[in-house]
């Protein structure tokens, strides 16, 4: 009986010896884990994700025909929705956990036009449109649910100072995604975003939604200031679109051809992006396979009450790579201030362009932060004493005019008796063209240039068209004050006391003037142009009317002395009297 045990005991011995072996010959297949709630990760209980965890790639490589199953991807998942700040001097942006999206960009040395803190994202269009570096994936499912899925954030809290890194992971077993977030001291940060699916990284866009820049202008001037600009990489040329729609299709009120609402430009990029009249947020590629697209998506803000054909739209951008590959990339965020885009690298600088008269432009530009930084110490006041400066500069074309003006009124009765002679002939009449030719010999007997009286006009219109540009472009001269009403040079005068002003002094200025047009109809519509001009400056920023107020004024000083001092037309054919006591020029 007991020999017959000890056989059952061996017999099980060995039985249980040959299971184990062939367990370990022969191991069975990993049952697939479950997503039970009890081993899920939460931000509170989960690790520091490692770096090589949004590239994890398969393990074996499969053969020519076998096809690699998914990888499993640890679940990697906050519980709830949290805010998290990262700040240096310049700068407050505040991310997400949902989306691992930024929901506010203060820059801390501007305010908007309701004198609140700068904030160049603007919130209510981002919760219709999607939020700053919300994502786009060729799965719209895949999109949606990583775009509002609860992110684990590394280093945990509230606050990071930077220079600083911030990094957001997801994964619900499925799809793994993060986002890395390297913030300089200054406008600037690096963004590395990948999206895994467990065999292969997915091509991915970044966007920047809802428009940038100042979104307390009133909708006439933000419609105006969004723009989308980009650069191909070695090429100097700036591109600036501003995807609004055409004049006519405004005018109708049509909706416009599509092909006005929508950009899109392919790589090698040296940079694209966003900006307004004083903002700009460019994307610096790292790639040359990475490519840009614009839209401007429509967009209704919650007190509206106009006509859906007229609400308001605003511009957005994405930026990636078509490459199953992770996307990075820099971005400079921040006022489009000439010192500080020049330090980048690349230089930014050329995204504030003058136009055609920038060889007037940059020299009146410098020289206005000259008299400011050195003498006034305020722009309304440098705006003045440089058109002083422009205007004593252009004296001696003045001048010129002043005389062909006398010597036009000295010889006005012979010119009218030409036009009298010839007044019952048709314009198309041949004897026409002796009226021309005893005219022009009229010119030459007094040695008149009939186009002289336009000059001054002319060379006025460079610096105009340069004070303009300046004004409109200069992040310094937004907000700045002058005396007074005036709190805000780059913006139009609250109460049109200025273009009044520029209106009476242009109309007194004209009537000093001497006439060089005989013309009685030709010389009552050029005492138009006072109000037309008035008309047109009405809405034009206040430095820009302060600029041509000031030159009526220095013009009719100067008007005072040449009526005082210069020698009067006499009667045609003598020569011009002068007062006693003065010289001949």
């Amino acid at each position: 009986m007991e020999d017959n045990s000890k056989r059952i005991i061996i017999a099980f011995a060995v039985s249980f010896g040959i299971l184990m072996l062939w367990k370990m010959v022969f191991p069975p297949p990993p049952e697939p884990p479950t997503t039970n709630p009890a081993v899920t990760q939460t931000a509170s209980e989960a690790p520091k994700p490692a770096p090589q965890a949004a590239t994890v790639t398969p393990a074996s490589t499969p053969g020519p025909t076998a096809k690699a199953a998914p990888r499993v991807l640890a679940v990697q998942q906050g519980t709830q929705a949290e805010e998290i700040v990262v700040e240096n001097s310049i700068s407050r942006v505040t991310f997400s956990t949902e989306g691992a999206l930024v929901k506010s960009w203060i820059l801390k040395e501007f305010k908007d036009e309701k004198q609140q803190p700068l904030d160049i994202v603007n919130p209510l269009a981002c919760r219709s449109l999607g939020f700053p570096m919300s994502l786009r994936l060729s799965d719209a499912e895949t999109a949606k649910k990583v775009n509002s899925a609860l992110y684990v954030a590394s280093p945990a809290g509230s606050t990071i100072a930077a220079p600083g890194k911030l990094e957001l992971a997801f994964s619900d077993g499925s799809v793994q995604v993060r986002k890395v977030f390297t913030f300089t001291e200054g406008h600037e940060m690096r963004v590395e975003v990948s999206v895994f699916d467990g065999q292969k990284n997915l091509p991915v866009e970044v966007a920047w939604l809802g428009g940038l820049g100042d979104h307390s202008l009133p909708p006439d001037r933000a419609a105006l200031a969004d723009k989308a600009l980009h650069q191909a990489s070695g090429g100097d040329k700036l591109h600036v679109e501003t995807l609004t729609p055409s004049f006519f299709g405004n005018l109708l009120s049509r909706e416009p051809n599509p092909a006005d609402k929508k950009l899109d430009v392919s790589g090698p990029l040296a940079l694209a992006g966003l900006e307004d009249r004083y903002f700009t947020g460019v994307f610096l590629p790292e790639s040359p396979d990475q490519a840009f697209r614009v839209e401007r998506q429509p967009w209704t803000p919650p007190d509206w009450k106009g006509e859906d054909s007229k609400r308001p739209s605003l511009i957005s951008a994405w930026f990636g790579s078509g490459a199953p590959k992770p996307l990075a990339f820099r971005m400079f965020v921040g006022p489009k201030d000439l010192d500080l885009l020049r330090s980048t690298k690349p230089p930014l600088d050329g995204l504030v362009d003058f136009g055609w008269f920038s060889l007037v432009a940059r020299p009146i530009f410098l020289g206005m932060h000259y008299i400011h930084d050195h003498w006034t110490h305020n722009f309304g006041w440098a705006i003045i004493l440089l058109t002083i400066l422009i205007n004593i500069a252009l004296f001696p074309i003045k001048l010129k005019q002043i005389r062909s003006g006398q010597e036009m009124q000295r010889v006005a009765p012979l010119l009218k008796s030409i036009q009298d002679k010839y007044k019952g002939y048709k314009m198309n009449d041949p004897r026409r063209q002796k009226m021309n030719q005893e005219t022009m010999k009229l010119y030459s007997e007094h040695h008149i240039n009939p186009l002289s009286g336009c000059l001054p006009l002319l060379v006025q219109m460079p610096f105009l068209y340069g004070f303009y540009r300046v004004l409109d472009l200069s992040i310094e001269l937004r907000h700045a004050p002058w005396v007074g009403w005036i709190h805000d040079l780059s913006a139009r005068d609250p109460l049109y006391i200025l273009p009044v002003l520029m209106t009476v002094t242009m109309f007194l200025l004209q009537k000093m003037t001497p006439m060089t047009i005989a013309d009685p109809a030709q010389q009552r519509m050029m005492m138009i142009m006072p109000l037309f001009m008035g008309f047109m400056f009405i809405n034009f920023a206040s430095g820009l009317v302060l600029y041509w107020l000031t030159g009526n004024v220095v013009g009719i000083g100067q008007q005072v002395i040449i009526n005082r001092f210069l020698p009067k037309p006499g009667p045609p054919g003598t020569a011009p009297t002068r007062k006693p006591g003065t010289k001949d020029s």
